[in-house]
């Protein structure tokens, strides 16, 4: 039977853009400390990794090459080679060049294009710096998918190693092929005994055509280590069970390797052959001396003890039977390894996601109809439903949530490139790494960061000479910091560089007819021009930034997110890009307000607190747009009017205090409805644009409410009373 590789290779390709990941973070902390034993080791293992994994799975072209960064990074750690800038940097370039090999690995490529074997060449020949190679030997080997095999690690006797392995039950499932694992130990060495394990193999009418039953013992000769044997199961060790036992190993190796098999034979002998303690020669003539057969009379052992027999005749030490015997009695069933970890395709949790939503909503439909009927049996089995509803809910938004700093590592990278393309000297600088947000946002948020990050250090930061002239430090500093703030995520993106002048960018506005000249405007409005389309007021164009296009982009993509982006700027100082966004775009608590008849939602994180309109003040407080709050001025917006809904005289209205961000605004409404959960529905493409509304949801009842646009709303009341004021 033939296996379908198809979904090994889709996991492989996943683990080994983590991978790759890992090992670009590896190399820059690696420039910045040569030294770092450590970081070398976890260097090490990644690249072995992706080789391993690639030439179970098929995947040659990736392993031919990956296995010359192994040889390499192998003289490194032990100390042949020393970590340079040059070193680094053909490390980088090879880490790119395999992120292409696996991409093209997807499409099952047999050979490389021309371009990426020109490529390849060329890392090769600089590889044959460090290491002795023949590069059109190995430019061949790698081109046509084949896996050069090298001498790495230490070199070991040539008599046979024995290993047992226990493949998992869900091997097959998992659209692995047990023989690729065999095929690619024999590319290490030479089998030279193989004995199949059976033992686990159900009744026929038990068995599971998908679930794999087998184990095999395996005598093997290789000049390699037993750490290179060992990494050829790699792909497959937290799932199986695997011993090696180097030549001649200590009598204690064997009693361990007996104690760890999975099965229980009823049968001493057979458990001692399967330990590797005894062949099966062995065992059949110590079972002939048993049984007393085909020998002399006088020879006869009768019916001693079988453990005797093979220790009396030098074939087992007495150890290794003792530990048998106590495997034997002991009849405990072998339990799988269960996983810390697994790995979820992401289409399954956004299905799985809108299936609560669904079941939200169909819940509270049901809590319409309990609170219509008033029953109290009923009331209190609704409650109960409705408490796991939001568990569910609750569990499924936490299995959506990801730290937000492998995002932020990538953009080590970026820095680095940068400062070497453009002669300077900039330290990235992370904090609130550990901050979680819906894989969803940060799938969408890394090109809008990504974009701010090198405008910081394209135009930004300057040059050192630049800097130390102007009093600062040589090098400069970019920090990524994220931190939760009233139910949001809020990311900053700082720069100690130029700072963004005001007047450059007023002056540049009225030239382009965004503003008129002597027009009043706050710092925050002048400074959010640059996210205006073709706004830009670099006095040179790079290769990545200066051609105004990209900012108006970033600002899209975070109000599509429902989010925020604000600019603070000091001239000369540096400045601050500061995003806000919601923690997921799925779910939230709501608090449910009608005007004119019709329903809102507020995001509850938002909501301080409910307030009434006092009497005496309604009727001054239409004329000046605020309130007396405590003491403080509290600025309102009064959504009937907003929304252009007709008035209708002295109705009694009360006042929603939210907050977003450092600011509080008041939202005048008509009813208050109370707490609900929603379900975030987006608008179709004719409403996406509407002012003050971020999405709908489906009530209980089938009705359509509308989700307010906090932001968008406490923006306009702040610039409505800011014009006031001037």
């Amino acid at each position: 039977m033939d296996i379908d590789l198809s979904l090994a290779r889709q996991t492989f390709i996943t683990e080994a853009k983590e991978l790759l990941q890992e090992i670009e973070n590896s190399l820059l902390r690696l420039e910045k400390n040569p030294h770092d034993d450590e970081t070398v080791n976890t260097l090490f293992r990644a690249v072995h990794t992706i080789k391993g994994s690639s030439g179970i799975v098929g995947m040659d072209i990736v392993e031919g090459f990956t296995h010359f960064a192994e040889n390499l990074l192998t003289k490194v750690r032990d100390g042949e080679i020393p970590v340079t800038n040059s070193l680094i940097e053909l490390l980088l370039e090879s880490r790119d060049h395999i992120a292409v090999l696996v991409d093209l690995s997807v499409g099952e490529v047999a050979s490389l294009t021309p371009d990426v074997a020109e490529r390849q060449a060329a890392l090769l020949e600089r590889f044959d710096a460090y290491i002795e190679i023949k590069p059109d030997k190995h430019v061949a080997a790698a081109v046509d998918g084949s896996a050069a095999v090298g001498a790495i690690g230490q070199s070991v006797s040539t008599d046979a190693w024995h290993i047992s392995l226990r493949f998992g039950k869900d091997l097959l499932r998992n659209g692995m092929d047990p023989m690729s694992f065999i095929n690619y130990l024999s590319k290490l060495g030479t089998i030279v005994s193989l004995d199949t394990v059976f033992d686990s193999m159900p009744r026929a009418a038990e068995m599971d055509p998908e679930s794999c039953y087998l184990g095999v013992e395996i005598g093997f000769k290789t000049d390699f280590d037993k750490k290179a044997i060992e990494d050829v199961f790699e792909f497959i060790r937290e799932d199986c069970q695997i011993h090696i036992l180097p030549p001649h190993s200590l009598i204690s190796s064997y009693v361990a390797l007996i104690k760890a098999l999975p099965e229980d034979p009823a049968l001493l002998g057979e458990l001692l052959v399967k330990g590797g303690a005894l062949t099966q020669s062995e065992l059949d003539e110590a079972l002939r001396l048993q049984s007393g057969s085909d020998v002399p009379a006088d020879s006869r052992e009768g019916k001693k003890f079988l453990g005797e027999i093979l220790v009396n005749k030098g074939m087992v030490a007495h150890e290794v039977v003792d530990a048998a015997l106590e495997k034997q009695s002991d009849n405990r069933t072998s339990k799988s390894k269960e996983a810390l970890t697994i790995r979820i395709d992401a289409a399954r949790l956004d299905a799985l996601m809108n299936m609560v939503g669904e079941l939200v909503i169909a819940n509270a439909n049901i809590n319409q109809h309990v609170e219509r009927l008033q029953d109290a049996a009923l009331m209190e089995s609704a409650a109960i439903m409705m408490r796991l509803v939001e568990d569910v809910r609750d569990t499924t938004m936490r299995t959506r949530m990801v730290p937000i700093g492998e995002t932020f590592s990538r953009f080590n990278r970026v820095v680095r490139d940068i400062s070497r393309d453009f002669g300077k000297d900039i330290d990235l600088v992370i904090t609130g790494a550990e901050t979680e947000l819906d894989k969803t946002v940060i799938e969408k948020i890394t090109d809008p960061l990504m974009h701010l990050v090198r405008n910081a250090a394209d135009h930004g930061i300057e040059k050192p000479d630049v800097r130390t002239a102007n009093g600062k430090p040589a090098k400069g500093r970019i920090r990524l910091h994220a931190y939760h703030d009233a139910g949001s995520i809020v990311i900053e993106i700082t720069d100690d560089g130029r700072g963004l002048s005001r007047d450059r960018i007023l002056d540049k506005a009225v030239s382009l007819g965004l503003a008129e000249s002597g027009q009043t405007l706050t710092d925050s409005d002048i400074y959010s021009l640059i996210f205006e389309p073709g706004f830009s007021t670099a006095s040179e164009v790079t290769k990545l930034s200066g051609r105004g296009v990209g900012m108006d982009v970033v600002r899209r993509n975070i109000d599509a997110l429902r989010g925020s982006v604000a600019i603070d700027s000091v001239d000369g100082m540096g400045t601050t890009v500061r995003i806000r966004l919601p923690l997921t775009l799925a779910i939230i608590d709501g608090f449910m307000v009608e005007v004119n008849s019709a329903s809102y939602v507020i995001p509850l994180e938002m909501v301080v607190e409910c307030v009434e309109m006092p009497d005496a003040e309604r009727r001054a407080v239409r004329e000046r747009g605020y309130i007396n709050l405590r003491g403080d001025v509290l600025p309102y917006i009064r959504l009937r009017t907003f929304f252009g809904e007709p008035s209708e005289g002295d109705l009694y209205e009360s006042i929603v205090i939210v907050k977003y961000g450092e600011q509080k605004v008041g939202l005048v409404v008509d009813f208050l409805q109370g707490e609900v959960q929603t379900v975030i529905k987006t608008l179709g493409a004719v409403y996406k644009n509407v002012h003050g509304i971020s999405g709908a949801t489906i009530m209980g009842n089938g009705t359509v409410a509308l989700i307010l646009d906090i932001p968008t709303l406490v923006e306009t009341v702040v610039k409505y009373a800011y014009e006031c004021a001037n």
